[in-house]
């Protein structure tokens, strides 16, 4: 008798074992806003290639959309993008002036597996920016939630289930805020019982507010909003709320708004646009043209020391619409003057190497405000590089190389910048699967490793 029990015992406890080990190689993190779940620009997820082979990808579906520079959000079984349906008006993109159009800013919910429309919520919203195609910014899903700041500064919490509006302020309303001439363009940040947006003006640079009711928690800095999202670090036994905002860097108290440092800086054009990123005890800050900082943090307090600062147009990288990633030591990221791809030793600020390829292969001169999207896989020195012309690219980045892991075209530039075609979105990455926007489609590619 306890011999045919223990059979299947054994039996039960094998196959429970082998559930386990298949849960998690299928577990993976969702995408729950701009730059994935923890904000880091690292897509961590098993059983996803290591090449694009010559052949191609596979792409599952496409769904018509509209116009928008926001990159998708996944979660819940769902990809949440942003979008601006013109109804009037004349559309340009002039860096000094704004364009005035008629339209509607709408977010979708499709189906992760089928692309197919769950719902929308849609508002009037006539747009007085520069580069008016559509929102800037990501939407940010938390639980049941997903929040969303549009280009005049309407921010809006929903529910996930079916789109019904929770709350919603406007901040040009609500606090006088002036909207950049790029719009609003800061990721919203949801943390814990806040959500996080930058405001601007006197002592609202950045405001707290309730997530489930949108009521103004705290407020802090005077400072213009830029165009940079708040981002939590931890350093020196603390979480550390970092502002990077057109005059400087400053790390706040997440609860209160109170603030441990702040060095200040130049962003050109209000142009703070790229997260500080953060490499052990290391914080490096850039902006477009020539302002880049490297901050050391103390490893025992909330304190901080300004390791240097680099107003030279050749040293370190200058970034513009795309965040640089920090690792080991080594800065990779695409600077806004030369338009390539680069990799700096955060040391010093010195220049290891430079490409086109990331950016635009086609050219091997100045490209102005060339952009790619860097997203590293895991642990690894690979990466996930979305190139401006529509092409997504698998590379290695090191210190010593830039190196092409394949590449595939995925959709078509379908905005002007400079003279030139180009998609100025950031993919999604989920579920094995690159999701990717223009502004006439978005769609799913398979990265399933074979």
């Amino acid at each position: 008798m306890r011999r045919h029990s223990f059979l299947p015992l054994a039996t039960f406890i094998t196959a429970i074992i082998l559930m386990g080990a298949m849960a998690v190689d299928i577990v993976a993190d969702d995408w729950t806003g701009w730059m994935g779940n923890q904000r880091d620009g690292v897509y961590r997820e098993s059983g996803i290639i290591d090449a694009i082979p010559a052949s191609g990808l596979n792409v599952k579906w496409r769904t018509s959309i509209s116009g928008g520079y926001a990159g998708p959000a996944v979660a819940d079984g769902k990809v949440f993008v942003f979008d601006y349906q013109k109804t009037a008006g004349e559309s340009f993109n002039d860096p000094i002036k704004r364009a005035n159009v008629q339209g509607k800013e709408r977010l979708l919910a499709l189906s992760e597996e089928t692309g197919d429309i769950l719902w929308e919520h849609a508002y009037d919203c006539p747009y007085s920016i520069s580069y008016p195609a559509g929102p800037r910014c990501t939407p940010t899903v938390d639980g049941k939630h997903v929040y969303i700041l549009g280009s005049e500064s309407d921010l809006r919490c929903l529910k996930v289930a079916n789109g019904e509006l929770v709350w919603k302020k406007t901040l040009k309303e609500d606090f006088s805020a002036e909207v950049p001439i790029w719009g609003f363009a800061s990721h919203l940040l949801v943390d814990g019982d806040f959500v996080y947006s930058m405001v601007g003006g006197k002592g609202q640079g950045v405001i707290a507010f309730d997530k489930m009711t949108g009521e103004v928690k705290w407020k802090a800095l005077d400072a213009r909003a830029g165009y940079c999202p708040p981002s939590i670090i931890e350093a020196g036994g603390t979480r550390q709320l970092i502002i990077f905002h057109p005059e400087g860097v400053a790390s706040l108290n997440p609860a209160d708004g109170s603030q441990y440092w702040s060095f200040p800086g130049d962003a050109k054009y209000d142009m703070s646009i790229t997260r500080p990123m953060k490499d052990g005890n290391l914080l490096y800050a850039s902006s477009m043209k020539q302002e880049a900082m490297l901050i050391e943090l103390e490893s025992e307090s909330p304190k901080a020391k300004l390791l240097w600062s680099d107003q030279n147009p050749k040293k370190a990288v200058h970034c513009s619409n795309s965040t640089p990633m920090f690792v080991d030591g080594t800065i990779y990221g695409t600077d806004c003057i030369v338009g390539a791809l680069m990799a700096v030793n955060a040391k010093d600020g010195s220049r290891l190497w430079q490409t086109f390829e990331a950016t635009d292969p086609s050219e091997d001169r100045m490209l102005r405000h060339g952009t790619a999207f860097l997203t590293r896989v895991g642990d690894s020195d690979r990466y996930f590089v979305m190139s401006e012309t529509g092409d997504l690219m698998m590379a290695r980045l090191t210190p010593e190389k830039f190196e092409s892991l394949g590449r595939f075209k995925t959709v078509e530039p379908t905005e002007e910048a400079f003279g030139r075609a180009v998609v100025w979105s950031h993919p999604a990455y989920a579920n094995r699967t690159a999701y990717i926007r223009n502004d006439k489609e978005i769609i799913a590619v398979d990265l399933t490793k074979p």
